[in-house]
């Protein structure tokens, strides 16, 4: 599926190199060879080599790899706390890597915020202080600072935790006044550096909620960095799968998942439940037919033999789902001469959106063989999902993944 959002970073050819001699390592990178060989034989350490990718507006992608991969020298070369060694770094147009430091530090204040594993709070600071300490240092009016760091606090669930000071949080909410401090200066993009690493699992998983909701509700631009596939693949529109300096893969969850690049990425991946991460579009077949809400019970019924179904959708004209009627049910609105469907639709039929994980569909299964609708946020109907397709589909991603 093309994506139509804007592009917010387009990041090319970028390199760095960590050491007094990058050019020789540069040079034997285009020589063919790879960082171990290259460290070994001139002491540089091809940190990152040749990255190309693009984060769209609005995108929230998960940047992962193990120890050592490089994510984190990639997030900290966009906003140029490293120096790249080559390379251009967009954003809105503009390229970060060639700002003097004047127009750096402007650029870094309009567009990036980070949130950091350690929380990184100031012990002495309440939690309103902390939250408003980004838009002090910007020389923001007082004012401001108060209103907007109210306001990023309530956005994170901590509204009246204001005069607290850090050590009386937990670490989840330690780890919200940091998001909090990030959101109130109200920069175009948001970088987290394995924001969640130091949380408890249960903890882990609820900001990972908690992160998704604020990000459905605002839109923002989020890179997210992360070691953890099960984070990675939770969270992420698309990821970035890096090893050793280079970008292996980039994908949606579920492509890196059912069509991995190579076999690093296989093995990497190998063990994941699927049903987890494949969604119903993947399950997802065209609809063969569908009543309208001004069909008589004689022409739903005849649209059913005619495609050989047991059940019709019915849907006004804009394609909004109103419910399911069965064949049994019309053959007995004809025998009433009924002439219309209202008395038997069933409008509390299942409907799921395409990205809702396939292992909850099959409780949805439970009780009833009828299809389930698969529809847009305004319920209009994309697609139908039956049993024997959501079965199908994992099956096959088992095989691919054999």
């Amino acid at each position: 599926m093309t994506d139509t959002r804007d592009v917010k970073i387009r990041v090319r050819n970028l390199s760095k190199v960590f050491g007094n001699q990058p050019d020789k390592a540069l040079k034997l990178r285009d020589e063919g060879m790879k960082r171990p060989e290259i460290l070994e034989k001139t002491g540089q350490t091809l940190g990152l080599s040749n990255v190309d990718f693009d984060v769209m507006e609005g995108e929230l992608l998960v940047i992962m790899g193990l120890s050592g991969s490089g994510k984190s020298t990639l997030i900290r070369c966009l906003n140029r706390l490293i120096e790249p060694t080559e390379g251009e770094i967009l954003i809105d147009g503009d390229d970060v890597a060639k700002l003097d430091d004047k127009s750096l530090l402007r650029c870094r204040r309009k567009h990036f915020s980070m949130v950091f594993q350690n929380f990184a709070l100031f012990p002495h600071r309440t939690v309103q202080q902390n939250v408003e300490f980004g838009l002090e240092v910007r020389g923001e009016e007082k004012e401001v600072c108060y209103q907007r760091g109210r306001d990023a606090l309530k956005q994170v669930g901590l509204d009246g935790w204001e005069d607290a000071y850090p050590s009386q949080l937990s670490g989840g909410m330690q780890q919200r006044v940091g998001l909090a401090r990030a959101l109130a200066n109200d920069s175009t993009v948001l970088l987290m550096d394995e924001a969640f690493s130091a949380l408890d699992p249960l903890i882990r998983k609820d900001m990972q909620q908690e992160l998704l909701a604020l990000q459905h509700k605002m839109k923002k631009t989020t890179i997210f960095i992360t070691h953890d596939l099960d984070e990675a693949l939770s969270i992420g529109d698309r990821i970035i799968l890096l090893k050793d300096g280079e970008i292996v893969q980039i994908g949606s969850p579920e492509s890196i998942l059912t069509s991995p690049a190579n076999d690093y990425v296989a093995r990497f991946v190998e063990g994941v439940d699927m049903s987890r991460i494949l969604t119903a579009r993947s399950a997802m077949t065209d609809v063969r037919a569908t009543a309208r809400d001004d069909d008589g019970p004689r022409t739903a019924l005849r649209k059913m033999g005619d495609n050989g179904l047991d059940s019709l959708f019915v849907v006004r004209r804009d394609r909004t789902v109103l419910g399911i009627i069965t064949a049994e049910d019309t053959e007995r609105a004809v025998r009433e001469n009924l002439t219309d469907l209202s008395s038997i639709i069933h409008s509390d039929c299942c409907q799921v959106s395409p990205e809702e994980p396939l292992h909850n569909l099959f409780a949805m299964f439970a009780g009833h063989h009828h299809p389930l609708a698969v529809v847009d946020e305004q319920s209009r109907l994309l697609g139908v999902v039956i049993k024997g397709s959501v079965l199908a589909e994992l099956a096959e991603a088992g095989e691919a993944h054999a």
